[in-house]
């Protein structure tokens, strides 16, 4: 049976990074699987700028930096990669693949997923109507675009506000297409306020904020959908309805981690991340599986994705070396304001970065983080949950902490 010390699901941003990471720290023998035949993953398809300015600190295409991070590992004997490979089904950290060699069975000393997230299709929001073609997820239409070079549609609307969805308002306009407005369910947008500016304002397409689509309507293609108003419990409201003619409905309503291969396993999952729960080495509940980047939290910058999946990669080949910490596990609990948590726990004794959101708009604010022997407020100036926050504690700062440690927003 072929053998490798680290095994990486996935050879996008955070499965190269992770790679790169691992070798550093002391790994010899590293093995990328990755179901597309080439690597980068979902950067392949971004072509416009934006990536690389925390990383590389130069603004870059999507394909640019996945080429820039590739070239880190390319000539690095330690490192391989295999294309055009699914794993189908892990068991006791034997992997099985199907590969255009035939399907084969891999042990690893360790496993980290690395394998990104999907879109929530239509059949996850519940409109009503036919299905009619012209309804396509936002990533779904920039593949066809950007790599194949087919336009879906001549009159867009789109549904939903994430940066995916604003980003392809801008491509399609470029590409000729009218694109008529964006809707979004929530009272405030879930894309990043740069791509607010740049991709709606800069081509002045509205953005109809505290509304979503009811139902689309056409037999064989998309004729026309209804627009509907929400209140502030996202409850539709009867009499507001408007429709509008399209050809074409992009859904940009949210992400999810791929996390298929884990839940068999039994690894355990956040119910609001639908991630793994992991600890600050990103091992999950199963002893040697790791997770990172997308397939454990939907990231805002692919530059955050890399930061974390070389981390993993370091604490992977730690854990294959068997080096393990000796300190005491705390868990973080969050409340008031905090929609979720990575890590969901973590070894004191070290400096420990932590990723949240936010579950809604706050102008003027402070993240009260408290525990037994520990209390610590951070001043906040408009956070809200499209943008993923980031805070760091010092060993020194944690060592008197007894028990868990609390995290709330308090205005």
């Amino acid at each position: 049976m072929e053998r490798h010390q680290l095994v990486i699901i996935g050879a996008g941003s955070a499965g190269i990074a992770a790679a790169l990471g691992a070798y550093e720290n002391g790994l010899e023998d590293i093995l990328l699987i990755e179901r597309e035949n080439e690597y980068g993953g979902i950067l392949q398809q971004c072509i416009h700028n934006g990536f690389g300015l925390h990383t590389f600190n130069e603004e870059l295409s999507g394909p640019a930096y996945a080429e820039k991070y590739y070239d880190l590992i390319k000539d690095n004997e330690c490192i391989s990669i295999i294309y055009d490979s699914v794993v189908t089904k892990i068991e006791d950290k034997v992997l099985t693949v199907s590969s255009p060699e035939g399907l084969k069975h891999i042990q690893a000393d360790a496993i980290v997923l690395s394998t990104g997230c999907r879109e929530r299709p239509a059949g996850a929001i519940g409109m009503k109507g036919n299905r009619c073609q012209g309804v396509y997820t936002a990533g779904t239409a920039q593949k066809y675009l950007n790599k194949e070079g087919y336009l879906v549609g001549k009159k867009v609307f789109i549904l939903g506000s994430g940066d995916i969805g604003l980003i392809m308002a801008r491509r399609m306009t470029l590409e000729g297409a009218k694109v008529i407005g964006v809707a979004e369910l929530q009272p405030y947008s879930n894309g990043l306020a740069r791509n607010i500016k740049q991709c709606l304002e800069d081509f002045d397409i509205p953005l109809y904020l505290s509304h979503t689509v009811e139902a689309v309507h056409g037999d064989q293609r998309l004729e026309s959908i209804t627009l509907i108003k929400v209140d502030e419990k996202l409850k539709k409201i009867p009499g507001s309805e408007q429709e509008i003619p399209c050809d074409c409905l992009l859904l940009s309503v949210g992400l999810i981690p791929e996390n298929t291969l884990i839940e068999e396993i039994g690894v355990k999952l956040d119910a609001r991340t639908k991630g793994a729960i992991v600890d600050d080495r990103y091992m999950s509940s199963v002893e040697g599986i790791f997770a990172c980047g997308n397939a454990l939290h939907v990231h805002d910058l692919v530059d955050y994705v890399s930061q974390e999946g070389k981390k993993c990669g370091r604490a992977a080949a730690d854990y294959v070396l068997g080096i393990s910490p000796q300190s005491e596990v705390v868990k973080n609990v969050v409340s008031n304001g905090v929609s979720y948590m990575v890590p969901q726990s973590f070894h004191k004794g070290k400096d420990i970065e932590f990723m949240f959101r936010v579950s809604r708009v706050y102008k003027e604010s402070f993240i009260h983080i408290y525990g037994e022997g520990f209390d610590k407020k951070i001043k906040k100036l408009g956070i809200v949950p499209s943008e993923m926050q980031k805070v760091s504690l010092k060993k020194d700062d944690l060592s008197s902490l007894k028990g868990e440690l609390h995290w709330e927003v308090v205005e």
